[in-house]
């Protein structure tokens, strides 16, 4: 068995991302938090007044021999818009950036060849304006955020916003899910 590897992954709000990248076979654990900044130590509401250059993101520690890291891209590509710049939805802000912080050069490779990719096939109607960036410290966010979608799905943002998403996900991966 490989072993386990860590992916980190910037896409709007931290709650959405985290519920998709739950629900994949070969994920073992996600944890939403903060990576990007400069503030030690930040706190939400820090993030969110977008004084810290931090991004929500979520860290994906995943079994190669289950997913490869394509195929979590490809998951990542399809759960967000690559293409609004520093916003998803009513998200707005550069804490909701979509980032790619890759921790080898092999991630590295990986993302710039399936953004070419994507570019090369127009994918998208509008350029891909995804960073790549290597991995800084990633800081956990604050308890309550995590497994927010899990533990609050009643929740007007999680029905509205979330409740979407995974729907999109779950018609295009079913093969991928946990059983």
């Amino acid at each position: 068995m490989a072993k386990e590897q860590t992916a980190v992954f910037g896409g709007g709000c931290f709650w959405c991302i985290e519920a998709i990248f739950q629900r994949l076979t070969g994920v073992k654990q996600v944890d939403s938090g903060y990576m990007g900044g400069q503030v030690d130590n930040p706190t939400y509401k820090q993030v969110c007044e977008g004084d810290t250059g931090h991004v929500e993101v979520v860290r994906v520690t995943f079994d190669p021999d289950e997913i490869s890291y394509r195929e979590l891209l490809d998951v990542f590509f399809t759960v967000h818009d690559p293409t609004t710049l520093n916003r998803q939805g009513n998200d707005v802000g550069d804490q909701y950036r979509s980032v790619i912080f890759y921790t080898d050069e092999e991630q590295q490779r990986i993302a710039e060849d399936v953004i070419a990719e994507m570019t090369a096939a127009k994918v998208y109607p509008e350029p891909i304006v995804t960073a790549i960036e290597p991995a800084t410290k990633f800081y956990v966010a604050e308890d309550y955020h995590q497994n927010y979608y899990n533990e609050n799905s009643r929740q007007p943002y999680c029905m509205f916003v979330i409740s979407p998403k995974l729907q999109k996900f779950e018609k295009k991966f079913a093969e991928k899910m946990r059983a």
